[in-house]
């Protein structure tokens, strides 16, 4: 079986003021405080949560 490619998302932004759809989103992704990192497998569901909630995370 082939290796799974991850993808590492940090939250550089907090998450006081945002939109509910946002702060469901981070939580989804496993994110609840500023400067965690998580680790995802890279497919189109984990990249369009990280399409929704761009200002508020970044691609290591």
């Amino acid at each position: 079986m082939a290796k799974k490619k991850m993808i590492e998302i940090k939250m550089i932004k907090s998450d006081i003021g945002i939109k509910p759809n946002q702060a469901k989103t981070l939580k989804a992704l496993g994110l609840s405080k500023v400067d965690q990192v998580v680790k995802k497998p890279d497919n189109e569901a984990i990249r369009g949560m990280i399409a929704t909630v761009s200002h508020l995370v970044e691609i290591l």
